[in-house]
């Protein structure tokens, strides 16, 4: 089993939660409880351009806050993807041509702090 003692140690961490639903600005769940069919959730995909999602800055952010840890939303129930991914085109890359997951990863890392994933398993 791998050391998790590093987790106690950082007592503080950041939760990125965005996706698709960002974009509707409400909440992560606007699909089911506003009970949108896929053609009225499909404008939120047509028109998906992150272009606040600044992954440099989530991370200097944290770091500035003392977090020892960044978790990102990497997929939600609606079951779009933030990363490429051979499965589906429900995807940043597909909608924006961006791996969001990459980035994240890549600036996190570079501010010497931890990655971590929440990844919803439910796919509406």
């Amino acid at each position: 089993m791998p050391d998790a003692s590093w987790f106690t140690q950082a007592r503080f961490g950041l939760f990125v939660h965005f996706g698709l639903y960002s974009t509707a600005a409400r909440h992560e769940w606007v699909q089911t409880y506003e009970q949108l069919t896929p053609e009225q959730y499909q404008p939120y995909f047509d028109h998906f351009e992150p272009d606040r999602f600044d992954a440099s800055d989530i991370a200097a952010t944290a770091r500035r806050a003392g977090a020892g840890y960044v978790v990102l939303t990497t997929k939600h129930h609606e079951g779009f993807s933030l990363w490429d991914t051979a499965l589906s085109d429900f995807s940043a890359p597909a909608a924006c041509g961006r791996d969001l997951v990459a980035e994240f990863v890549e600036a996190v890392r570079a501010a010497g702090l931890r990655v971590g994933f929440y990844h919803s398993l439910l796919d509406w």
